[in-house]
């Protein structure tokens, strides 16, 4: 693993980290995050907001695109805490570490790990979340993807079975106000879940889940992205138990994780550690269950 400090954006203090295969690039003008993940010379599979790009400062969130960590469930004001600063940046051996201060609209310090294999595509990210106040707080660490657009979300249910041998309930399946199942952009299989991005689509869509094997992939042209994360069915989470949340608009698709509602003490921290990896010359021709098992089957763990 080679790091290195570089210019990227319109950023001058941006970090790349590359294995001579794969390359990540975090910004330390603002964040802590994920700017860039995709082949070395190839396309970066998350979004970025161009007119967001090298600006810091601002007095509102920005979205800028890239991979963030945020706290859950959705609020105005406590998820919304402003990452328009800098953050501090450490190489530790094989493992680099992005450091947000403590956020001063809740008191919590945002951290990544982040650990680039010597050889192939496989990232490990953990997200550290600490708490500074001197109350407890409680919330639910929530990891956010923003994919470029153009490509295609699909994310998995739990192990599927027959009636009546499986008369209890899996999974839950949960809809926002404004999720149409009408919309063409959701494609429906028996094991898996696609959502379409399409930048001449006007509404937003999203739909919430469970799965204990948490996963998101995104397809974009022949190159696949994907996020591993192991939930725990014995603990609690946000948004009626989701594990995985999906949302599209006509600029992005976000792959969303979440780990379980804690309640912590101060000086506590709490982790959600996801596991990346990137394939070239992946193609669903029919989204159908077995074209979608022949490619995720053999990459998921």
């Amino acid at each position: 693993m080679n790091v290195e400090k570089i210019a990227y954006g319109g950023w001058p203090n941006c970090y790349r980290i590359t294995n001579g295969e794969v390359e990540l690039i975090l910004t330390s003008d603002v964040g802590p995050r994920v700017i860039r993940y995709g082949f070395v010379g190839g396309q970066n599979l998350f979004k970025e907001f161009e007119e967001q790009m090298g600006k810091s400062g601002e007095k509102t969130w920005q979205i800028r695109g890239g991979h963030r960590l945020w706290i859950g469930p959705e609020d105005l004001k406590y998820t919304y805490g402003l990452d328009n600063g800098p953050v501090t940046v450490e190489v530790l051996g094989d493992m680099v570490r992005t450091t947000q201060p403590a956020e001063p609209e809740t008191g919590l310090q945002k951290v990544m790990d982040i650990r680039l294999a010597a050889s192939g595509s496989e990232v490990r990210v953990v997200h550290r979340i600490t708490n500074s106040n001197l109350l407890p707080v409680e919330f639910a660490p929530w990891a956010p993807s923003v994919m470029a657009p153009g490509g295609i979300g699909i994310t998995g249910f739990p192990p599927r079975g027959t009636h009546p041998e499986m008369l209890a309930p899996t999974n839950p399946l949960v809809m926002w106000a404004y999720t149409d199942l009408s919309d063409p952009r959701w494609i429906f299989m028996k094991k898996y879940l696609g959502l379409r991005q399409d930048p001449m689509a006007v509404s937003p869509q999203k739909i919430g889940l469970f799965n204990p094997h948490t996963f998101g992939a995104y397809l974009l042209r022949d190159e696949l992205f994907l996020k591993q994360y192991h939930a725990e069915p014995d603990k609690m989470y946000p948004e009626y138990f989701c594990s995985f949340q999906t949302f599209t608009n006509a600029d992005f698709l976000e792959l969303e994780t979440f780990g379980p509602i804690v309640k912590l003490l101060p000086d506590q921290d709490v982790e959600l550690v996801e596991n990346w990896s990137l394939y070239k010359d992946v193609h669903i021709q029919q989204w159908r269950d077995e074209e979608v098992d022949a490619v995720l089957l053999p990459l998921l763990k």
